[in-house]
């Protein structure tokens, strides 16, 4: 009796419906390289049809194909819509806590500072 299995792009498709798998495996792809990233993001838009997520972002269906081809290069605008069609957003964070430097600390300007030491010595005196 056969085993009754799906191959694995079947399986992956039917996975990444859900929101937060996609955006998971989005985050994967991207820190794998920008080509793969590529190919999650069309795997993304095949899983939620690519017709519809068209629609949704405001882009033609041949279009986004072609965007997220193999040669494909999508722009920001584009990349933003298609994942906002399939309710992911981007999110920026630091790569590692360690490499990334505090903000050097900035006096107020001069007039500003002052202007609460009167207000300060004004509050002391009433």
């Amino acid at each position: 009796m056969p085993k009754r299995t799906l191959d694995h792009h079947t399986w992956l498709i039917s996975e990444l419906k859900d929101p937060v798998t996609a955006s998971n495996y989005l985050n994967e792809a991207y820190s794998d390289s920008p080509k793969m990233f590529l190919v999650a993001l069309r795997n993304v838009g095949e899983a939620w049809r690519m017709s519809l997520v068209a629609t949704k972002a405001g882009v033609g269906r041949e279009s986004l194909y072609k965007t997220l081809s193999k040669r494909g290069n999508p722009r920001l605008y584009t990349l933003d819509a298609v994942l906002r069609a399939v309710g992911i957003k981007i999110e920026f964070q630091p790569e590692k806590a360690s490499s990334v430097r505090s903000a050097p600390q900035r006096q107020p300007p001069r007039a500003y500072a002052e202007g609460l030491s009167l207000k300060k010595k004004g509050r002391a005196e009433s």
